[in-house]
């Protein structure tokens, strides 16, 4: 274990082998592109710029822990890439839409309270 900052904050994380990639800010974590420096994944970054229409300075103000190169870095990544991880996006979606689903037919007595009243 090996003791590391993460937002001023001291944690223990496991070191984990990491690749390097042709993008400098990018390394491949069990073969998830990781922006480096960072636990974010490349595809959770392109899943917020696209959905919310995010610029890369718009990004920047969001994640400001990201630098502008390390954006741009995931953004070259994913334009490279992009079959692969439009298909990982939909599954992340897909999945998100079962649990989603899943949780809707969960009871819940106060949606079911509010529904009733024509509340939701």
């Amino acid at each position: 274990m090996g003791r590391k900052e993460y937002h001023g904050l001291a944690r223990e994380e496991a070191v984990m082998p990491s690749v390097e990639t042709r993008y400098e800010h990018i390394i491949l974590k069990d073969s998830v592109p990781v922006i480096s420096g960072t636990r974010m994944k490349v595809v959770l970054l392109v899943e917020h710029m696209l959905g919310s229409g995010w610029s890369p300075e718009e990004t920047h103000a969001e994640f400001p822990f990201l630098t502008m190169g390390q954006i741009h870095s995931a953004l070259a990544y994913y334009w490279d890439h992009k079959e692969e991880l439009d298909r990982e996006i939909e599954r992340r979606l897909q999945n998100y839409e079962r649990m989603h689903a899943e949780q809707e037919q969960k009871p819940f007595p106060l949606r079911d309270r509010l529904r009733a009243r024509g509340l939701l």
